[in-house]
């Protein structure tokens, strides 16, 4: 019988499909949840593009980026976002971290992002940019230490989303559902605001309307709306992950690879 974290890790899944399947997430890309009895804890599928992630692909983790689920299995390199940004912002339940090509351009120039509608307002009314040069000098441009992860949690401080300078973005949410929202919503207010800047120049929002609709399209009607849209789109696409959660490297996953071994061998 379904628990709470299995339903939990479903609605991971969904989300990392979600994400995905609007355009934001690519191979690359990762969606955690705070562990909702640990608060300590938190879930992060093992390393797996986002578009195939399932409820058993899901692992937990302490605070300190250690997998806790038993088993060898490798997590996303960059796991040190989530556990330092869930230890400096007890209020974050869900962060996305992606590589959105909308967004990007504001990464790679002195462009500002700004909210140019009422949607796009989730970005927060500022949207600090972090280098990681400044401390770290030359890296691979991922993140895989702990203070890599705490620097980039100092610079988010207390906003939404913070840029990450010829990388990619990291967001924030109060729930599963607002950051999927966030980072979709400000995935496209980056593609009109490039969109006009090639018209002429662009007119954002007044700093009360961005706030105005930031509180407005957070509320429960329009994210449970948008929700239901883009789980409508997974669905008719085929992509929903399975309900059933078997755990990668436990008996049960061990079996199943086994089966799906032997199949593929009477094919040959």
């Amino acid at each position: 019988m379904p628990n709470a974290i299995d339903d939990l890790c479903y609605q991971l899944a969904l989300a990392n499909r979600i994400v995905a399947h609007e355009g934001v997430l690519d191979g690359f890309g990762h969606i955690s949840v705070r562990h909702p009895d640990k608060p300590g804890h938190y879930l992060l599928s093992r390393s797996r593009s986002p578009e195939l992630v399932e409820p058993g692909d899901i692992l937990e983790l302490d605070v300190d980026s250690n997998v806790v689920t038993p088993g060898n299995i490798l997590p996303y390199g960059e796991c040190v976002i989530h556990g330092e940004i869930f230890r400096k912002r007890p209020d974050v339940m869900t962060i996305v971290h992606h590589h959105s090509p909308a967004l990007l351009p504001f990464c790679l120039t002195d462009l500002k992002l700004m909210p140019i509608n009422s949607l796009g307002a989730t970005m927060g009314e500022v949207v600090p940019s972090w280098d990681s040069a400044h401390e770290f000098g030359d890296t691979p441009m991922v993140l895989t230490t702990n203070a890599q992860g705490a620097s980039l949690a100092r610079a988010l401080g207390p906003h939404w989303m913070v840029l990450m300078r010829r990388h990619g973005a990291t967001v924030v949410g109060r729930s599963i559902k607002e950051a999927v929202f966030r980072s979709i919503m400000t995935h496209r207010n980056a593609e009109l605001q490039l969109r006009a800047e090639a018209i002429a120049d662009v007119t954002p929002l007044s700093p009360g309307e961005a706030r105005l609709s930031h509180d407005y399209s957070l509320q429960e009607r329009p994210l449970n709306r948008a929700w239901e849209y883009w789980v409508t789109r997974l669905t008719k696409a085929g992509e929903l992950p399975p309900k059933t959660r078997t755990l990668v490297g436990g008996k049960a996953g061990k079996a199943k690879a086994k089966k799906v071994a032997k199949k593929a061998g009477r094919k040959k």
